[in-house]
């Protein structure tokens, strides 16, 4: 059974930067990798992806301010976000996809606020 942990939440103001990371308990180099989110009230949805060769894709809304990246080798994926907003406050959630396998961590939250 895998188990990924993310770490990185906190609070921010408008305007700066977090980094997330989520570590994976096995090898996850196979595994398409991602971040999704959750605001109060909302839907969970999906924020960044990258697939096991690197390809990454991202959500509108965090185009051009958010990065993914993965380190395979620590088994780890990674969230660089920058300029947030107030819309970006969410629990963060890890994901990490082989079908018909999926796997999530437990969140970490993200607070935007002046």
């Amino acid at each position: 059974q895998v188990q990924l942990v993310e770490s990185g939440g906190g609070l921010v103001q408008p305007g700066g930067s977090l980094r997330l990371s989520c570590a994976a308990s096995g090898s996850m180099f196979r595994f398409w990798m991602g971040w999704y989110r959750q605001g109060p009230g909302r839907q969970r949805e999906p924020v960044a992806g990258i697939t096991s060769g690197g390809t990454t894709d991202y959500g509108e809304s965090v185009k051009g301010r958010f990065t993914i990246s993965r380190d395979n080798t620590k088994n780890a994926v990674y969230l660089q976000m920058n300029s947030l907003k107030l819309e970006d406050t969410a629990v963060y959630y890890c994901s990490a996809k082989d079908r018909p396998r999926a796997y999530w961590g437990q969140g970490t939250q993200v607070t935007v606020s002046s």
